[in-house]
């Protein structure tokens, strides 16, 4: 009996660890109304989608310095002030991973923009943003996002997207916040 309970106390704490798996993302758009600039996305996880510019943070690294460092590998400038504007948690149904994605709004930057191997940035009016070929969920945060809220959000997908399917929303959670 006991060692039944044993094997059960430590299928339940693996499964918790399982469920509680998160890899910690950066996001930035620069945003020099009425317009921002997006990039699109070439290659990799989100081909074919436009976006902001970002990706996983480093060991060793703080949130703000990978914003920094991914935003000059993709785009080729470098950001000064970065104001943090959300945190958004994804998830897809039958995956046990949670992408933690750390969002940033920076108005000025330095140097010229080019295409990388990854991104060709590209600028768009507000009026104009392209959310037919960016992520679902860009439709529900990205107004907040331009008036100037703050904002936490979760959002639970059927399956990750590809660049021929764009994953539906199974929930959604967005509040706007005073403080990230």
């Amino acid at each position: 009996m006991t060692l039944v309970l044993a094997e059960v106390v430590k299928s339940i704490k693996s499964a918790t660890v399982r469920n509680n798996m998160k890899r910690v993302l950066t996001l930035c758009i620069i945003h020099q109304h009425p317009k921002i600039l997006l990039g699109m996305k070439k290659r990799g996880f989100g081909a074919g989608r436009w976006n902001g510019f970002g990706g996983k943070v480093e060991e060793g690294e703080s949130i703000e310095e990978s914003m920094k460092r991914e935003i000059k590998e993709e785009a080729g400038i470098d950001v000064g002030d970065l104001s943090k504007m959300g945190i958004l948690n994804f998830e897809h149904k039958n995956n046990s991973e949670t992408l933690e994605c750390h969002i940033f709004k920076a108005k000025n930057f330095t140097g010229d923009l080019i295409e990388t191997e990854e991104m060709k940035p590209e600028w768009f009016n507000i009026d104009e943003i392209p959310f037919s070929k960016m992520w679902t969920d860009d439709l529900y945060w990205i107004p907040l996002f331009l008036k100037g809220k703050k904002f936490r959000g979760k959002f639970i997908f059927d399956r990750p997207s590809t660049a021929e399917y764009a994953a539906q929303i199974l929930e959604k959670e967005l509040e706007i916040v005073e403080e990230i």
